[in-house]
């Protein structure tokens, strides 16, 4: 189904690894005589290299210091990045929350995760790792080395485009590492791996840093909209920017809101539309003319098999009554719900019947709730039928059938697309940003608001355009998509009294936490065997 090639070239890696544990009762040779030079010796083996960087953010495996999944308490199917990341930033909200009791699951309501919590710890080790492949994919890609390989002319060009989606890769997870743990470790990419104990970079000196990379590689990434889908090109660093530029008060203590007026658009200049359905975004064909997808994690439910990304988010929001054949999945696993705080942000009009599957009639077609036999009021976490359910991930395609495998998904993972952008431009301008005005913004957020209700009817006037509104249509139009916890952090109601929400705090009605909470914890594991790291304040 996905037809780009860097997903071909990802799947010959999975045949590779495949064929090797398919032999683990036969004694094999080991394969130690595949040099360097070798793997990068031809435009392809670069190629092939590079798509071993993108499959880390699809394939689920590694999570401990050396990429060995040594994290207790993780396993495979917990791994994957974005399932992790997707934890981190969705659980402890106003957004989620999760039946199970899997080891650190109900720390994320409760506000109660310590230094040890597992899935922090995967999270940050698996950032981490993808960092060090960014980094050992740079190093093989010095002029020195494509020199040494024989590489010029157009092929050594071509080898300089992957080089800075090497490095927007790397930069991204620093921004994962910067907006969740606050003063990672940081690993430079000229130095040897094992060569050093990393010393740990501040947050603000992390933010320059991310900020003077995706500034330094946009010449040299891919004119925006012009790379093989699912690959990085300029406008996915103008997305990333754009995102740092509206949370740097946060980061740094220092607002650049002008800047991220700026970039969001760039983006939006670039030639990016809004699909006319918001129920096709996530849909086993949505790598099929999608014109609002920035940058993706590409996932194939017959290719890329595990059990986190999409996979995890279609099978994990079906239980109780749900009719699993909706949704092109054999698969209920009985977890994830929201919570009236995101229910009551839509229209109350809802209809629990099939017949409308899968809209429900609310005016607002992003309110995709399943409502039949869910209770609205949450009183208990670990029961699936408290909180309505999400029609929102469907394994199904535009037409109404199945995606290529009933367990693992189809469904493409956006990491950025048009409408954050659209709601960035206004909320900064909203905050004092300059460079934009806010005739264009309410123009911005209402072609959002035509697409989710179909016509102009959901549109508001430039009175009703405020942060806090924005805040709220962040939530109706970006829901489940990792945004909220940064979000609400930059509001200051992440921690603090001034909102709650069912759970929050470990609360049935909700409580404040210390503001401490607003980071994470740098890991146990790694300060156990790094002396550089220093805690973050409270932990």
């Amino acid at each position: 189904m996905k037809r780009n090639s860097i997903k071909i070239l990802i799947v010959t890696v999975l045949v590779g690894i495949g064929s090797m544990s398919c032999n683990k009762n036969k004694i094999i040779a080991p394969n130690d005589q595949v040099t360097a030079a070798q793997v990068y010796g031809t435009p392809l083996g670069y190629k092939q290299s590079l798509a071993k960087v993108y499959a880390a953010f699809a394939l689920t495996g590694s999570t401990g210091p050396s990429g060995s999944g040594d994290v207790q308490g993780i396993d495979e199917g917990t791994s994957d990045f974005f399932r992790l990341f997707w934890c981190a930033q969705q659980l402890p909200t106003d957004e989620t929350v999760l039946a199970w009791g899997d080891p650190g699951i109900p720390d994320f309501h409760n506000m109660t995760w310590s230094s040890s919590n597992p899935i922090l710890t995967g999270l940050y080790y698996r950032s981490l790792y993808q960092i060090t492949l960014c980094n050992a994919f740079i190093n093989q890609s010095s002029d020195a080395n494509l020199s040494a390989n024989g590489l010029t002319g157009a092929d050594a060009t071509e080898v300089h485009h992957y080089v800075a989606e090497a490095r927007f890769l790397r930069a991204y997870q620093y921004w994962v590492l910067m907006d969740l743990f606050g003063n990672p470790p940081f690993i430079s990419g000229d130095v040897a791996v094992g060569s050093t104990i990393p010393k740990q970079i501040s947050r603000a000196a992390l933010f320059s840093y991310i900020e003077s990379e995706l500034k330094a590689i946009d010449p040299l990434l891919v004119t925006a909209g012009k790379n093989e889908y699912g690959r990085a090109d300029q406008a996915a660093a103008w997305a990333l920017l754009a995102r740092i530029y509206l949370n740097a008060q946060v980061y740094t203590g220092t607002a650049k809101y002008t800047d991220a007026i700026t970039y969001s658009q760039k983006v939006i200049g670039a030639g990016y539309t809004l699909i006319p359905k918001y129920i096709n975004l996530m849909l086993a064909d949505n790598n099929v003319n999608n014109t609002e997808a920035i940058f993706t994690i590409n996932y194939d439910g017959a290719k890329t098999q595990g059990y986190g990304g999409t996979t995890f988010l279609k099978n994990a929001q079906l239980g109780g009554s749900m009719p699993s054949s909706l949704y092109g999945t054999s698969q209920k696993w009985g977890g994830i719900r929201v919570t009236k705080n995101l229910v009551n942000l839509f229209p109350t009009a809802v209809d629990t019947s099939l017949v409308n599957f899968p809209t429900n009639k609310n005016p607002d077609t992003r309110a995709e709730f399943w409502t039949r036999g869910q209770n609205l009021e949450i009183n208990d976490v670990t029961s699936f039928t408290d909180g309505y359910a999400v029609n929102k991930f469907r394994n199904v395609t535009s037409s109404g059938t199945n995606g290529s495998d009933l367990t693992f998904s189809d469904i493409d993972m956006p990491l950025f697309r048009l409408s954050e952008m659209y709601l960035i431009y206004a909320e900064a301008v909203l905050r004092g940003g300059t460079g934009g005005d806010a005739g264009t913004a309410l123009t911005y957020v209402n072609k959002i608001r035509t697409r989710a209700y179909g016509s102009a009817v959901g549109n508001i006037t430039s009175g009703a355009l405020t942060t806090d509104f924005i805040l709220d249509e962040r939530a109706r139009e970006l829901y489940w998509e990792g945004f909220r916890r940064t979000d609400l952090v930059r509001y200051d109601k992440f921690t603090t009294a001034s909102y709650v929400w069912p759970f929050k705090g470990g609360a049935k009605a909700g409580t404040s936490v210390g503001a401490y909470r607003n980071l994470y914890p740098i890991p146990d594991q790694d300060r156990a065997v790094n002396p550089n790291l220093k805690q973050n304040t409270g932990y």
